[in-house]
C-alpha cells in the first residue's frame, strides 16, 4: 500500500506561523479535501507535501516507489508540440520503467550467474508497469482529454494555441493520466465547465489511489471526498465524512469557540479597565500587577476569530417593480460567420421572479445569448422585447476591465452604494473577500479576479430588477458564494445566469434553458430535475423531446412526464406546487438542523465537570434534552409528510 506521511511539520513566514506541528497521512484509498480560510496556508501545505517547499521542522516518510502528482492553481503553460504529444509526456515514468526493464534483460543475458536476482527485479518492474496502465496510454490519454472537454480535432493542435484556462486543463489531464499513487490538486475545477466537472467527479470517485484536493465547490467536494482536513490558525484537524457533514460539525464547534472568544474578550476588557483605573494608585498597585499577570496569561493564549468565520447578513437593494412579463424573444438568431447559427429561432418567455439558468457545453452560445439579452452584443435576426419597467444589470468577467484608477476599493464602492447601505459597505466588502486593510488598496493594483469581485458587488448595489449574470461565482470562496446566493434569493427580481458551480445552480435555478449549437430546449423545473432528465435520455429511458420511450419504466413522477401530454400551464402549475413543497421541506430541515445543534450544545455542557458534578444542573439539562428529542421526533414526522408531496 502506497503512502506518504508528514509528522509535526512546522513552517513560518517571518513572525507568522503557517503550519504548527501538522501531521497528515495519505494512503491508498484516501479521498480527502483540504479546507480553511483564504490565506490559511492550504496551497503552502500542498506544496510542502509535493516537495516544492521545505518545512522548518518535522519528519517525512514515504513508501518506496510511491509516485506523487501535483497540480498548482495556475501558471502552467505548454508549447512546442501538439496536444497529443504533450499528453504522451505524462507517461514518461512508464518509458523510464521500460528502459530499466530492457537494461535488466540485457544484464541477465550477459551475466547468467546473476540472472536470477536480475530477473526477479525485472518481473517486479514489469508488474508495476502493467499496473500503471502504461500499455493503455493512448486510450487513457484520449479518454481523459475528451472527458475534460477537448475535442478529437484538438489532439492535433499545437499546445500554444490554447488559452490560459485550457492550458490548466492540459496540466490537469497530465496529472490524471500519470495514474499516480497520490494526487495533490489545488483548485482543479477553477477552469472547468460543469460537464468537465461532472466527468472529474466520476473519475475521482472511481480513483484507486489517494488524493488530497482544495476546492471552493461544495457540491464537487460532497460527491468526491470522504474526509476533510481543516487548516485553522496553523493547526490541522481531520473530520470524517463528506464536506456537508464537516460543515455541520464545524458550525457547532465554532459556536462554542465564538462563545469562548466573547467570554475571553469580556475578561480582557475587565482586567484592562482595572489596570487603567488603579495601576497608578499606590494602594492598588499590587492588585494591578496581579491583574497584569492574569492578563498576560490570557493574551498568551488569546483566541482569534478569522474575519472569514464572522457571519455577515445583509440584503441588497430591493428590485424596482416590474410587470409580470420581464422579457421575451421572437425567432432570435445569432451567427458570426453568416452561415452557421449559434442561436437559432429562439422563442423565450421570462416571467417576473424566475431564476433561469442557461446550460450547455462550451461553444453552445451561453455567453453569447446573455450578451444579446443584455444589449451588449448585436443580433443577427429576430427580436428581444423587454417588459414594462424592466431595468437590466449585466455582469461578465469583462466588467473588470472598466475598473481602474487610484481610488481605494472602499471609496469606490461607497461612492456607488445607496445611502442606506453605506454603513454596511465594510461588511459587504468582507463577504466578497476584501478584509482588513485590503479595502484601502487602490484599484490600479488589483488582480483581474479582485476587479471581477468589485464589479459584481457594484452591480448588486444598483437598483435593477433583471440581473443577467455570466459566471458570477468565479473568484469567490464558499462563504462568498453563500452570501451571493442568499442575496439573490432575497432580491425580489428576475435572474438569468450561467454558472459552472453546480451547488450554486441547484440552490438558485427554477428553470433551465439548454443550448446546443443551433438548438435549444426548455425544462420547467430545477437543475436536479434537468440532470435527471438528461441522465434518463442518456440511459435510453427517455427520448430527446422529453417523452418516455415505449415499454420503458417511468423515469420520475410529475415534471418528468412528456411535455407533449401536458400543457405549458399545467407543467408550470405542477412545478409551482413542487417548489412550494420543496420550500416546506427545506424549512423543516432548517428547523431540524437548529434543534440538533441545540441538542449538541446541551450534550456538550452535560460533559463539563461543573455540570455533571451538580445533580440539579445535570437533571435540568437532561430534561431539556428529552424535550428536544420529542421535538425532533415531531419534526421528523412533519418532514416525512412534507416529502410525500414531492415524491
Amino acid at each position: 500500500m502506497a503512502f506518504v506521511q508528514f509528522s509535526q511539520v512546522s513552517l513560518a513566514f517571518g513572525d507568522r506561523d503557517i503550519l504548527k506541528d501538522v501531521s497528515v497521512n495519505l494512503m491508498t484509498g484516501t479521498k480527502a479535501a483540504l479546507t480553511g480560510a483564504n490565506g490559511a496556508g492550504k496551497s503552502t501545505l500542498i506544496k510542502v507535501m509535493a516537495g516544492l517547499i521545505k518545512p522548518d521542522s518535522g519528519s517525512y516518510s514515504c513508501q518506496k516507489d510511491t509516485r506523487i502528482a501535483y497540480l498548482p492553481q495556475s501558471g502552467l503553460t505548454h508549447h512546442g508540440c501538439s496536444l497529443k504529444e504533450e499528453a504522451d509526456r505524462a507517461f514518461e515514468f512508464g518509458y523510464e520503467l521500460q528502459k530499466q526493464i530492457d537494461e535488466l534483460g540485457e544484464q541477465a543475458a550477459k551475466n547468467p550467474e546473476s540472472s536470477d536476482n536480475l530477473l526477479v527485479r525485472q518481473a517486479e518492474l514489469i508488474a508495476k508497469l502493467e499496473e500503471s496502465g502504461w500499455h493503455r496510454r493512448e486510450a487513457t490519454a484520449e479518454s481523459v482529454l475528451l472527458g475534460l472537454g477537448f475535442s478529437h480535432e484538438d489532439l492535433s493542435r499545437q499546445t500554444e494555441e490554447f488559452s490560459g484556462g485550457w492550458q490548466m486543463r492540459i496540466a490537469l489531464a497530465k496529472a490524471l493520466m500519470q495514474n499516480p499513487d497520490i494526487l495533490l490538486l489545488d483548485e482543479p475545477t477553477n477552469y472547468l465547465d460543469i460537464e468537465a466537472r461532472d466527468w472529474l467527479e466520476k473519475f475521482l470517485v472511481n480513483y484507486k489511489g489517494a488524493f488530497l484536493l482544495v476546492s471552493h465547490d461544495r457540491y464537487f467536494l460532497d460527491v468526491t471526498v470522504t474526509e476533510v482536513f481543516e487548516l485553522f490558525g496553523g493547526d490541522l484537524k481531520r473530520y470524517k465524512g463528506n464536506f456537508s457533514h464537516y460543515e455541520q460539525i464545524r458550525e457547532v464547534e465554532l459556536k462554542t469557540l465564538i462563545a469562548e472568544y466573547e467570554k475571553q474578550q469580556d475578561e480582557i476588557e475587565k482586567l484592562q479597565d482595572f489596570i487603567r483605573r488603579f495601576g497608578v494608585q499606590a494602594t492598588k498597585a499590587a492588585q494591578a500587577q496581579e491583574r497584569q499577570k492574569q492578563l498576560d496569561k490570557i493574551l498568551a493564549k488569546k483566541i482569534e476569530i478569522p474575519e472569514s468565520l464572522k457571519k455577515i447578513h445583509f440584503k441588497f437593494p430591493q428590485a424596482p417593480h416590474a410587470g409580470h412579463l420581464v422579457m421575451r424573444t421572437k425567432n432570435l438568431c445569432k451567427s458570426y460567420d453568416g452561415q452557421r447559427n449559434i442561436i437559432e429561432n429562439l422563442d423565450l418567455v421570462v416571467e417576473n421572479g424566475e431564476m433561469l439558468v442557461v446550460a450547455g457545453r462550451n461553444g453552445a452560445g451561453k455567453s453569447t445569448l446573455l450578451r444579446m439579452l443584455a444589449g451588449v452584443d448585436w443580433i443577427s435576426s429576430g427580436e428581444i422585447i423587454p417588459g414594462a419597467g424592466v431595468k437590466i444589470g449585466y455582469f461578465s468577467q469583462d466588467n473588470a476591465e472598466t475598473i481602474c484608477g487610484t481610488e481605494s476599493i472602499l471609496d469606490y464602492i461607497e461612492s456607488r452604494a445607496p445611502t442606506e447601505l453605506i454603513p454596511k459597505v465594510r461588511d459587504m466588502l468582507g463577504s466578497f473577500l476584501f478584509r482588513g486593510d485590503d479595502v484601502f488598496k487602490p484599484l490600479n493594483v488589483l488582480s483581474g479576479g479582485e476587479k471581477s469581485r468589485i464589479a459584481l458587488l457594484q452591480l448588486l448595489l444598483s437598483p435593477n430588477n433583471l440581473l443577467i449574470l455570466d459566471e458570477p461565482t468565479n473568484h469567490l470562496d464558499m462563504h462568498s458564494k453563500d452570501v451571493l446566493m442568499n442575496a439573490l434569493k432575497d432580491f425580489g427580481g428576475t435572474v438569468i445566469f450561467v454558472s459552472h458551480d453546480r451547488g450554486f445552480i441547484e440552490g438558485l435555478a427554477t428553470r433551465v434553458l439548454e443550448l446546443k449549437p443551433g438548438q435549444h430546449r426548455e425544462f420547467p423545473g430545477d437543475y436536479r430535475y434537468y440532470m435527471e432528465r438528461i441522465e434518463a435520455e442518456e440511459s435510453g429511458l427517455a427520448d430527446g423531446s422529453g417523452g418516455q420511450k415505449e415499454n420503458q419504466p417511468q423515469v420520475q413522477e410529475g415534471p418528468a412526464k412528456s411535455e407533449g401530454k401536458r400543457s405549458w400551464e399545467e407543467q408550470k402549475r405542477l412545478e409551482a406546487e413542487r417548489r412550494k413543497a420543496e420550500r416546506a421541506v427545506a424549512k423543516i430541515e432548517e428547523e431540524i438542523t437548529k434543534v440538533e445543534e441545540e441538542k449538541s450544545l446541551l450534550e456538550a455542557k452535560l460533559g463539563l465537570p461543573e455540570i455533571y458534578s451538580n445533580g440539579a444542573k445535570a437533571k435540568e439539562i437532561q430534561t431539556k434534552i428529552n424535550e428536544i428529542n420529542a421535538r425532533l421526533e415531531k419534526l421528523t414526522e412533519d418532514w416525512e409528510s412534507a416529502m410525500e408531496n414531492i415524491l
